[in-house]
């Protein structure tokens, strides 16, 4: 699979570098080494809790005046990280620093820019436990979420890397007689990065890499409950040799540090993952041509979604119980992709009902340093919100199953049961908002057709699933059901990189597909380039 060594730097070791892209696989871990070096890592983890971490710009280290404190979910008196506060005096020394740096990054060679991604991959495969602990303390990941979010990080380093050396490659697709044509990908430039808290490895990581690997230069501004996670991938950046400059790590609020650096008439470009309404928002101010700003900036945008899980009344019906409660609840229904409806015919809509209550009542809820089924939500105002909901639903006429309180035995943390709520109207609020919490919503459809409108009714549009055995209707929804991700007889979560390029449609974002052949096209832009041959 490695056949040549990633360019190095003086006292780092040679990393391979894959010839084709492999999937990094999933820890198991009902293996007792894996789950002893997993309770390792969340040990030495907890020792470095509450430790301070500066920001970055331009290789140095920077203190200000105002700190933020990111939270243990699980357990919010205990502080995980102490972080600086970007505000709008750290803009221009951002920006400047991400300028001067990219007056050379842009023309590094394709094969030193693919170099530094693949000794990040390799560093992350050396820490991947730890990493994953982090997760565990700071976003309440369980094992196999903190696992999933790291392995897609270390897949995003080798698929992106390996696209960049493939665009390097890329030839127009006719050569004029007596000309020599060329067709390059040259970078953007200065590109504003915020990603978000829930997958806050994978898309916080991914949107950095792809930037960087096209040649372009980052501001980083991680979200204000994961910046640590940040600060550690950011450290192994600079181990892996990241020039100065070439990555600025900026934790800051929106609405000073945020704001302006999304307006600065230098910014190329904003990479975001988040809320449609934040990401409406950038997109608004990233619109505004500023004094001296010499190009449309570009903005990729991942919002949120409200997917569905249509139940066929032939369904493999196991299957389709097992496939909601996953969706639904992994990682406590905090995943823009999770499943908050199923939509099911009325055929089997009662026995669905009861059995989707037994399945969700086994779901264990805990401290995720104990790997149960489902861990906190990620801060208190998401609690309160969550819970707001589910008192909407129960309002609006939905009947409540299971679950729909907050567990209070766990002592402070932001613990909520997960929720099942059934006869939910098609147009109430719980099936039309983005609830971002372990709340479903069960809807009862008259048929196939109804089911697909149902699932079709709202605003967004990123993943959905059916579960049929029928091909009729299979091939049907390939052709009506309006989601950027679509998945047949399997959950509508766990999209993988190479295999499932992510990105949804209409108020779900710009349908980036992360991690597919096209991404990297967001981040360049093609410099077509007529030689004539002289005779």
């Amino acid at each position: 699979m490695a056949t040549t060594l990633a360019p190095t730097r003086e006292g780092m070791k040679d990393v391979s570098v894959p010839t084709q892209f492999k999937n990094e696989p999933s820890v198991d871990f009902t293996n007792p080494e894996n789950a002893r070096r997993m309770k390792a890592a969340i040990e030495k983890v907890r020792s470095e809790l509450g430790r301070e971490y500066d920001l970055v710009i331009g290789g140095r280290r920077l203190k200000t005046a105002e700190k933020t404190n990111s939270l243990n979910p699980a357990k919010p008196s205990e502080i995980v990280g102490i972080h600086q506060a970007a505000g709008a005096s750290e803009v221009e020394p951002a920006m400047q620093a991400a300028l001067k740096a990219f007056e050379t990054w842009k023309y590094a060679p394709v094969e030193e820019r693919t170099g530094l991604l693949f000794r990040v991959s390799a560093l992350m495969r050396e820490r991947k436990y730890e990493l994953m602990a982090w997760m565990v303390f700071e976003v309440g990941k369980n094992w196999a979420e903190a696992d999933g979010d790291i392995a897609e990080l270390i897949d995003f380093c080798d698929f992106y890397a390996l696209e960049a050396i493939r665009l390097s490659k890329a030839e127009p697709p006719v050569q004029l007689p007596g000309e020599r044509d060329h067709l390059r990908y040259i970078p953007l430039g200065v590109g504003v990065v915020i990603p978000p808290w829930n997958f806050p490895g994978a898309i916080m990581g991914g949107m950095t890499l792809a930037s960087i690997v096209c040649g372009n230069t980052v501001i980083l501004k991680p979200s204000s409950d994961s910046p640590t996670i940040a600060a550690k991938f950011f450290e192994i950046l600079e181990e892996a040799g990241l020039p100065d400059g070439v990555a600025n790590f900026c934790p800051g609020k929106g609405g000073s540090f945020g704001n302006a650096v999304v307006e600065h008439p230098k910014t190329r470009y904003i990479a975001f993952t988040g809320s449609k309404e934040v990401g409406l928002h950038i997109n608004q101010r990233a619109a505004a041509q500023q004094p001296g700003q010499i190009w449309i900036k570009r903005t990729v945008l991942e919002m949120g979604g409200k997917d569905s899980i249509v139940v066929d009344a032939d369904a493999d019906f196991d299957a389709a119980i097992e496939g909601v409660a996953s969706a639904a609840f992994g990682f406590s229904g905090q995943k823009c992709s999770a499943c908050s409806r199923a939509i099911v015919d009325e055929r089997i809509y009662d026995r669905f009902v009861q059995r989707l209550r037994e399945r969700v009542e086994k779901i264990t809820v805990g401290d995720p340093t104990q790997n149960p089924n489902m861990g906190p939500v990620v801060n208190e105002k998401s609690m309160k919100s969550i819970l707001g909901y589910i008192e909407k639903g129960i309002a609006e006429g939905g009947r409540l199953i299971t679950g729909g309180a907050r567990v209070t035995e766990l002592g402070d943390g932001y613990f909520i049961q997960p929720t099942v709520i059934a006869d939910v109207d098609p147009m109430a609020t719980i099936s039309q908002q983005e609830i971002f919490g372990p709340v479903l919503a069960v809807i009862k459809s008259r048929g196939f057709e109804d089911g697909l409108a149902i699932a079709n009714n709202t605003e967004f549009g990123l993943t959905g699933a059916l579960y049929t055995t029928s091909e009729d209707r299979i091939a049907a929804a390939k052709e009506q059901f309006h989601v950027g991700n679509l998945y047949i007889n399997r959950k509508c979560t766990g999209a993988m990189v190479g295999a499932h390029p992510f990105g949804g449609f209409n108020m779900s974002g710009t349908d980036s597909k992360a991690g597919g052949p096209d991404y990297l096209f967001l981040f360049t832009q093609a410099k077509s380039i007529g030689e004539k041959i002289a005779r």
